[in-house]
Formats: structure tokens, sequence, C-alpha cells
């Protein structure tokens, strides 16, 4: 497959072959980010193809070429607020995000409504750390703001969905 580096570099020049690779390799990434910020499969393939058509259109404008995972997120999660503002759709999260260990159907539904509850902030903290994967750091560089300020923000979910949720059980189970 290559690189992420050489990949990059060889789509910026044109191979289109590249490009479908990086995309494969983030495809899962970028599913699970419009699955949980959208309402309906429909909406997620529409958003996954702007996202996709986007990015290959503004690959040069991509400046380090090591952070395209994170480049091509926030042009998906662009898109899907695009399609949320557009549509007044309410963000909803599939079962799926409930970690394997858990089956019990109470669970998730619980888990699943109070993610639902937390303000978009902080709902998009814990999307961006915990399903895409991004750290403090490349968040900051994302959403353009300090990094004291992402803390905050996981932080405060966390004591939200613990003392609203989950007293006595403790949210640490879904941490990394």
């Amino acid at each position: 497959m290559g690189s992420l580096k050489t990949l990059v570099k060889k789509a910026k020049k044109g191979d289109g072959e590249a490009f479908v690779s990086l995309v494969k390799q983030y495809e899962d990434v970028l599913y699970r980010t419009a699955s949980r910020m959208l309402n309906n499969d429909e909406d997620v393939a529409d958003a996954m193809q702007e996202a996709i058509i986007s990015a290959y259109e503004k690959l040069h404008t991509l400046k380090n070429n090591e952070y395209f995972n994170t480049w091509i997120c926030k042009i998906l999660i662009n898109k899907c607020n695009s399609l949320l503002s557009k549509n007044k759709n309410i963000l909803m999260l599939n079962n799926d995000v409930i970690p394997d260990k858990r089956n019990d159907e109470f669970q998730k539904i619980e888990l699943e409504e109070a993610l639902n509850s937390l303000n978009e902030v902080y709902r998009l903290a814990l999307i961006l750390y915990y399903i895409v994967g991004l750290n403090i750091r490349e968040m900051s560089e994302f959403l353009k703001e300090p990094e004291g300020t992402i803390k905050s923000r996981l932080s405060r979910a966390k004591v939200i969905l613990r003392n609203n949720y989950y007293k006595n059980k403790g949210v640490t189970a879904y941490e990394k």
C-alpha cells in the first residue's frame, strides 16, 4: 500500500490509485465519524462522497502530508455540519458506539441518550478524541482552539456524563 507520505505525494501528482488507497485507509474512520453526526445512511453516504470529491479536488492545498487523516476528517465534518444545517437534523448516535464488551441493550440506549444530551462542542470533542482518534494537539489544530480548551471540553463532557448518567459506574471504562 505504501507509506502515507508517499501515497499523498503520488496523489498530489495526479495518481488516482494512490488517492483511492489513501481514502481506503481512512474509510472506516470517515464512516464512523459521519454516522455519528448524521441521522441516516443516505446522508452519511452523501457527506462521505462530497468530502472525498472535495478532498480530491483540493488535495494540492494540503500543506503537511502526514496530516491527511486530520485534513480529510475536517472536510467530512464540515460537509456533515453543512448537511445538518441544511436539513435541520439532530445528531444521532448509532448502537455500534458501545464497546463490544457491553451487550446489554439498556446500556446501549442509555449511553446513546447520554451522548446525545451533550451540547455540540462536548459531543464533537468526544467524537474526535474517541472515534476519530485525534490527540489533543491534533484536535487543537483541527478546531483552531487552544489545547487547554480541548482538554477542558473532554473533561467537562466526562464529568457531565458521570454526574448525570453514570453515578457509581465510572465513565473511565470507555477511555482509550
